[in-house]
């Protein structure tokens, strides 16, 4: 491997790592306050933005998941009472997952929670133009490697 690929190399797998910690940092924060975890957490705000519902296809398509994935990660929510699904007599690809009352309610609870987390990580020191340049960045990587 040349010097230019070891040095992007070592790059992408810091970025890795730190995306790693991130999400178990955010899992552990959650798991132990509201005993969900922050995929969870990912799947029930994309049901708070969607007022009507969403498809489990179109959840898997905004979560990057497969749509027998988002079934698994529905049910433990809707025994829980977090989500409701509406069926879809004709199609079953077609049923609809609303956030439900205890989900809103949930939602506003974790919500500082997070706020308490985001605020410890070193991110948070950056300035206002450090924090856009860092986000230019990442914006930057994710579309060249669309």
């Amino acid at each position: 491997m040349n010097a230019q690929a070891e040095k992007t190399a070592q790059v992408v797998h810091r970025l890795l790592d730190t995306a790693a910690a991130l999400e178990r940092g955010l899992d552990n924060t959650l798991s132990l306050s509201r005993g969900v975890t922050f995929s969870e957490f990912r799947l029930l705000t994309n049901l708070q933005d969607a007022k009507q519902g969403l498809t489990r296809v179109s959840l898997a398509n905004k979560l990057a998941m497969s749509p027998s994935g988002v079934t698994r990660a529905l049910k433990p929510l809707e025994k829980l009472g977090y989500v409701t699904t509406e069926k879809n007599k004709r199609d079953a690809r077609q049923s609809l997952a609303k956030l439900s009352r205890g989900g809103h309610a949930l939602l506003a609870d974790v919500e500082p929670i997070l706020t308490d987390f985001y605020e410890g990580l070193p991110v948070a020191r950056l300035s206002d133009s450090e924090t856009a340049q860092l986000e230019e960045g990442l914006i930057g990587f994710r579309r060249s490697e669309q």
